[in-house]
This record gives structure tokens, C-alpha cells and sequence, in this order.
């Protein structure tokens, strides 16, 4: 499981050109799983990215989660984001089927409602994604088991 996490002043996904998603301050999500993910992985991300200490507090210091500002997330599940790029073409091998990652994508978003508001892209759809980046501060979250 992969999260591209950018933090921003706001953000919202159009689908078809309707609003379909919105967020102020709090962070844009990028959210994909590969072949071998679970609920497992899913919980494990939702936990730390709700921790992630990205926003600074009084003197400047990147010390502060989304939940200690009281911030929204916007996920947007991303399927290419598991692409292999060997060939000049990206081949997505190793991305776990849509009935399943829809089901995880739902879990996850789930797991993460139950701290923070949500707002969330649309699964397999064309989406126009807007964000004003707040620094910007973007980090990559991967987990994987491999037992």
C-alpha cells in the first residue's frame, strides 16, 4: 500500500465537473494498493498517517498531526501509483484488482472517518484534482508484509 500525502491549504477532486470532494487545511491523499495488500496494511497506514506529525506548532516545527489541528483529509484513490515503468509503457501488474482495492479504499476511508473528516475521490473515474500545496510538504508512505 502506497500514500502520496501533500499537505495544503485546501483541496477537492471534480468528477464529470461536479464537486465530488473538499477539504481546507489538512491533507491530499493519493491513495493505492498492490497485489498483496490487506486490511491489515490498510490499518496500519490509516494509523500512521493520521499521526504523521506534519504541521508546525508554535515555534515552527513540524510537531503537529491532522488531528492535532483539526484538519480534513481528502483521499483520492490512485491506482497508477503501483505502475511498473521497465518499459517505456507502464504496465499495472502489480495493482490489486478494483473489486478488491474498492473494497480496501472503503476500508481504509472508514478506518480514517472515524478520527478526522473525510472527503474522498470517486473509484475508477476520470477526476480533475486541486490542491494549494501548504510549504510544500509532500511525503511517500509505503507498507508492505511479506510473509
Amino acid at each position: 500500500m502506497k500514500l502520496v500525502v501533500q499537505r495544503v491549504f485546501n483541496s477537492s477532486v471534480e468528477v464529470d465537473g461536479k464537486t465530488v470532494g473538499k477539504i481546507n487545511e489538512g491533507l491530499m491523499v493519493l491513495v493505492g494498493f498492490g497485489i498483496s495488500d490487506t486490511e491489515r496494511e490498510a490499518d496500519f497506514l490509516a494509523n500512521k498517517l493520521l499521526k504523521l506529525r506534519i504541521f508546525e506548532d508554535d515555534n515552527d516545527r513540524m510537531n503537529l498531526s491532522v488531528m492535532d489541528i483539526g484538519g480534513e483529509l481528502l483521499l483520492v484513490p490512485q491506482f497508477t501509483l503501483y505502475a511498473s515503468t521497465k518499459k517505456n509503457r507502464p504496465s499495472f501488474h502489480r495493482a490489486l484488482t478494483p473489486d478488491k482495492a474498492t473494497e480496501l479504499f472503503d476500508y481504509f476511508t472508514e478506518k480514517c472517518s472515524q478520527q478526522v473528516h473525510v472527503e474522498t475521490g470517486i473509484f475508477g473515474a476520470h477526476m480533475n484534482v486541486s490542491l494549494i500545496n501548504n510549504g510544500p510538504v509532500t511525503i511517500i508512505i509505503e507498507k508492505e508484509y511479506n510473509e
